[in-house]
């Protein structure tokens, strides 16, 4: 059943700064929220956030909007936790791990003491890491515990495609997975152009799609956080956009497919650890993964991405 028709969806976004402020504009923006609750430890950010958002409520669907504290998260339907050290420029999200793990072991149970029936979704990087940290210190059920992963990488990958090809990126299927940083895999064999396979389209248009072309849109995609953190300091506006469709698959039960950050468990061989795969999203949270046939070489790249993840996970005692 639709949260929105049952009882209205109450979204609670722990980090205020600008990824999870971006966000919960975004639910705003959408009306897909019924209440939305921003928790910072910086109070005045979180209440300054609120206030600027409440001031466009006029234009938009009837929504309450506050600051809280964690007390606020009870009876929340989802909570998205942003809060974590900021990645600077030239840091791998990798490098994070042992700050942010810290803040997560704080942050989760006080989430959960209130809202033990919640989806939580974790933007805070390293995703994979923070997200394995926060099944473990949350006690809640798989399906309930999810980051986003790469389901940002995805995008970039389908619209950098949509841009050399020329179709809309809404018609490209494309998948990154694995690890959410340096180690992502993007699964070229199964690229597809609406039921297209990638090559066969690029042949029949005469589109040039050789090593070099797909080496450069990967690099593009791979490396896009630490350009645009040079440019501008930080990523939010796709993320937050990225997130909100997430939570919307799972408010309206839309069982949409998303490459998120989940626990693992036998997906080809692997377990406990959490990556980014394909995911069915409902309001179960992740309900089902993707099983993908792999080429070889994609395999290996997946499984040697898995190796990175968990041997963080391993240096950061989790």
């Amino acid at each position: 059943m639709d949260y929105s028709l049952r009882h209205g969806l109450k979204v609670c976004v722990i980090g205020a700064g600008q990824v999870g402020a971006t966000f919960a504009y975004a639910l705003m923006i959408r009306g897909l929220a019924s209440e939305i609750v921003l928790i910072d430890v910086n109070k005045d950010l979180a209440s300054g956030q609120a206030e600027d958002m409440s001031h466009g409520l006029p234009y938009v669907s009837p929504t309450k909007i506050f600051a809280g504290d964690y007390g606020d998260c009870e009876d929340a339907d989802i909570v998205v936790i942003s809060a974590g050290a900021a990645q600077k420029s030239g840091e791998t999200r990798l490098d994070l791990t042992k700050r942010n793990v810290d803040i997560m072991a704080k942050v989760v149970p006080d989430i959960c003491r209130y809202a033990s029936n919640a989806i939580l979704i974790i933007l805070s990087n390293p995703v994979d890491i923070l997200t394995y940290a926060a099944y473990k210190f949350s006690g809640l059920p798989q399906n309930r515990v999810l980051g986003s992963g790469t389901a940002l990488d995805s995008s970039r990958f389908r619209y950098l495609l949509s841009q050399h090809i020329g179709v809309d990126p809404r018609n490209v299927h494309a998948y990154i997975i694995g690890e959410h940083g340096d180690s992502e895999v993007p699964v070229w064999s199964l690229v597809h152009v609406s039921g297209v396979q990638l090559d066969d389209y690029c042949q029949s248009l005469h589109i040039n799609m050789q090593a070099d072309i797909r080496n450069s849109i990967f690099e593009q995609v791979r490396d896009a956080a630490y350009h645009l953190i040079e440019k501008k300091g930080a990523t939010y506006h796709a993320i937050g956009l990225a997130t909100l469709n997430i939570v919307e698959s799972i408010a309206r039960d839309q069982n949409t497919i998303y490459s998120v950050s989940s626990y693992i468990s036998d997906y080809h061989g692997i377990s406990d650890v959490c990556a980014s795969v394909p995911c069915k999203i409902n309001r179960d949270g992740v309900n089902e993964r993707v099983l993908l046939r792999l080429s070889s070489d994609e395999l290996a790249a997946f499984k040697k991405s898995i190796a990175i993840i968990k041997e963080t996970i391993i240096s950061a005692g989790l």
